[in-house]
């Protein structure tokens, strides 16, 4: 097994606070109504905290029929969140897992930042490219954008 690591950083006008919130105290709530072309449903197993599976089932079209999500650590007065996507997705026979380590951090104008750690674990000696990866982030980014855009049209959800 090998494991590739890669650091990136997104920037929202949207608070850190209200961002962590949305995207993993409330994310059942929010991914479906934020991004309903790609998520029909989050399922939980567990109180959120460490030990915790989310599984997200995506809409029908997509590569994908769902991803489970085993959550690390959550601490929400850090407003830090780690995670493995451990079953589904995007794992197919290249990934026994990919981890993620966020951090939710004020940026320019009352927005934030949300500085990520991934790690994917390959399985046996395969490769996982860097354009796979890009490709992974892209899809992250459409729906991580579009619960943006759904927090500035709801300035009432996740306060």
């Amino acid at each position: 097994m090998g494991v590739v690591t890669y650091n990136f950083e997104v920037t929202s006008p949207i608070s850190p606070a209200r961002l962590f919130k949305a995207l993993t105290v409330e994310s059942g709530k929010v991914f479906p109504k934020a991004a309903p072309h790609a998520v029909k449903s989050v399922e939980l197993q567990g109180n959120g905290g460490p030990g915790s599976i989310a599984k997200i089932n995506f809409a029908e079209g997509l590569p994908y029929q769902y991803v489970k999500h085993e959550i690390e650590s959550h601490d929400q007065d850090n407003l830090s969140y780690s995670y493995s996507v451990i079953e589904g997705g995007p794992l197919g026979d290249k990934l026994e897992k990919i981890s993620f380590e966020n951090k939710f951090v004020a940026g320019a104008d009352r927005g934030s930042v949300c500085k990520s750690l991934m790690k994917f674990y390959t399985i046996g000696d395969c490769v996982f490219t860097e354009e796979e990866i890009k490709d992974q982030i892209q899809r992250m980014d459409r729906v991580y954008k579009a619960v943006e855009a759904y927090l500035e049209t709801n300035p009432d959800v996740c306060n």
